[in-house]
C-alpha cells in the first residue's frame, strides 16, 4: 500500500521556481515535509509542517521556500522560489506520526535540478 505519493520537481533555471506536492495518509498529530539528498552528501531537512500548521525550515532554504498543507486533500506543498544550483538534489517526502497509530513513511524521491 502506497503511503506517500510525490509529484512535481524537474528542471529549473537559477532564480526560477518549482512546486512539489506530497499526498499521504493523514490523521491528527502527524508531521509531513521534505528532505533532500545531493550526490555525496547526507540527507538534510528542507521543510516540515505539523498537523496544526507550524512549519520548520532548514537554514539554507528559509526565506525562499514555503511549505503548506491542505488537510482536506491530504496533501502538503513545497513552493520553491529563487532556486539556486545548490538546491539540486533528490527530494523525499516524509509522513510521520509519533503517537498511536505510529508510522513513518518516506516517498521514493523526486529529482530537482537547478541549472542554466
Amino acid at each position: 500500500q502506497v503511503q506517500v505519493t510525490e509529484s512535481g520537481g524537474g528542471l529549473a533555471q537559477p532564480g526560477g521556481s518549482l512546486r512539489l506536492s506530497c499526498e499521504g495518509r493523514m490523521f491528527g498529530a502527524n508531521t509531513m515535509g521534505w528532505y533532500r539528498q545531493a550526490p555525496g552528501k547526507e540527507r538534510e531537512l528542507v521543510a516540515i509542517i505539523t498537523s496544526g500548521g507550524t512549519p520548520t525550515y532548514g537554514g539554507s532554504v528559509e526565506g525562499r521556500f514555503t511549505i503548506s498543507r491542505d488537510n482536506a486533500k491530504n496533501t502538503v506543498y513545497l513552493q520553491m522560489d529563487n532556486l539556486k544550483e545548490e538546491d539540486t538534489a533528490v527530494y523525499y517526502c516524509r509522513n510521520r506520526r509519533r503517537v498511536t497509530p505510529v508510522f513513518d513513511y518516506w516517498g521514493q524521491g523526486t529529482q530537482v535540478t537547478v541549472s542554466s
